[in-house]
């Protein structure tokens, strides 16, 4: 990043030496005799760094400060002074100028204070582009799905997103519960506070209170040092507990009391540590069996089950497959940096056949494979597992007759619409239908353009 800078200073001996330094390292820049001068090309020109003297005549440094970081944040400020003014300099740092340069000039010394606010600068810019980015991919519209029930879950999710209410989340496995997890994170209030994501069944029943609350330092064997908890990591954010219901009855006691009294105790510690964390949960058991059976706490469950999310498994939502497809190819398009378009219709017709009880997760490792392996512009059959390929024999067309329907109708639009060269007026008349009901159809069965 070459950086535009503003150089500000009454004396036109100081003024042209640091213009004549700034250019001859690429710098672009522009001087001003005064504030109100510099006022005049602020109001004109997005400058990314203002460099100015304290003492001018009409506006000095100090008032142009208070108007550059008032109205023009963004701009980073160094100011100049002498040594006898130094408190003066001090005080605008206070207000938020970033740093300051002492007459006579040490040239590297400018340099290198510039060359550090143009990196903290772009630090500030990356992180900015990646917190949009994670919220971007974890927008709850960007959940794949078209079908009723993904609607209803889009609806939950917008609707206590903005709440602090604790979330269960319950599905079979790969329905896809983190993500709806930071999806609602992402788009709360905590959204730019810490998403902890922890897996309980994967922690050693012995450690899981360490790794939950922390420890102190000669806490117990192999404590050789502090060390925080999940929670307190996730202070004043969200934290996920994946697959809830493999915490042990011990352990729901303190959890329970964390949530409840906004404080952990760490192991091995003797003062409680106050934490504001909103609770998400999720599993794929049957936790009312587990309360009935003595092996989750009733209490535990109501405190956690504020708000309860059903995630329909693949086979409850097929008229989706088709549109999880098309994301899959995307995805991994430009992980894989290949050009697949999609893929043909008797391959559409075995991934809508096929009984998913890998759920979207399995679905999505088939898409990956089949990307590696293609070696045209369309996934085909030969490109897809064997086990899949032997159970489309076994089970020919969808069970539910709406699936089944679907299944017909793409198959039957896409071969009108290769029959008309991808014509949609044509199209649509030899399907009797309006234009506009064409192009519903299309998106609502996922047929992009046909070549």
């Amino acid at each position: 990043m070459k950086a535009n800078i503003l150089v500000v200073d009454d004396e036109r001996s100081i003024r042209d030496s640091l213009k004549m330094v700034l250019l001859e390292e690429g710098y672009e820049v522009q001087v001003a005799s005064d504030g109100k001068e510099a006022l005049e090309h602020l109001d004109k020109k997005d400058y990314d760094i203002l460099i100015t003297d304290l003492k001018m005549p009409e506006v000095d440094g100090m008032q142009l400060t208070k108007r550059c970081l008032q109205v023009y944040p963004q701009i980073s400020v160094i100011i100049i002074t002498a040594y006898g003014s130094l408190e003066t300099a001090i005080e605008a740092l206070r207000l938020g100028a970033h740093d300051y340069i002492l007459k006579p000039f040490d040239f590297d010394d400018v340099l290198l204070k510039i060359q550090r606010l143009i990196k903290h600068k772009e630090l500030i810019r990356e992180n900015i582009a990646l917190r949009r980015e994670i919220h971007s991919r974890y927008d709850f519209s960007n959940i794949v799905g078209q079908s009723h029930q993904m609607k209803e879950v889009f609806k939950l999710i917008q609707k206590v997103a903005k709440t602090k209410g604790n979330v269960l989340i319950t599905g079979k496995s790969g329905t896809g519960k983190e993500l709806v997890a930071r999806a609602i994170h992402f788009n709360s209030d905590r959204a730019n506070k810490p998403f902890v994501a922890i897996n309980c069944g994967a922690i050693v029943g012995t450690l899981m209170e360490s790794e939950f609350f922390g420890h102190k330092k000669g806490a117990f064997t192999g404590a050789i040092r502090d060390k925080d908890g999940y929670f307190k990591i996730a202070n004043g954010g969200t934290l996920f507990l994946d697959e809830v219901g493999d915490i042990p009855l011990h352990l729901q006691v303190k959890l329970l009391r964390a949530i409840e009294e906004g404080v952990i105790m760490p192991v091995g510690g003797t003062s409680p540590i106050e934490i504001d964390v909103r609770i998400i949960a999720a599993t794929n058991r049957d936790l009312v069996k587990d309360m009935e059976e003595g092996r989750f706490r009733d209490d535990l469950y109501y405190r956690l089950n504020v708000v309860e999310i059903k995630l329909p498994s693949l086979n409850e939502r097929r008229e989706d497959i088709p549109l999880l497809v098309d994301h899959f190819i995307k995805k991994y398009n430009y992980e894989l940096k290949r050009k697949v378009i999609g893929t043909d219709n008797e391959t559409m017709r075995i991934l809508m056949n096929y009984p998913w009880k890998g759920g979207i997760r399995e679905l999505e490792n088939v898409i990956e494979r089949a990307l590696i392996l293609c070696e045209s512009d369309y996934i085909t059959k030969k490109d897809l597992p064997p086990n899949i390929i032997n159970e489309e024999f076994s089970s020919p067309i969808p069970d539910r007759l709406k699936d089944a329907v679907a299944v017909f109708e793409r198959e039957h639009i896409i071969k009108i619409l290769k029959r008309t060269g991808n014509n949609k007026d044509e199209a649509a008349k030899l399907l009797d239908i309006s234009l506009s009901s064409l192009y519903r159809k299309m998106d609502e069965l996922n047929i992009k353009n046909i070549l």
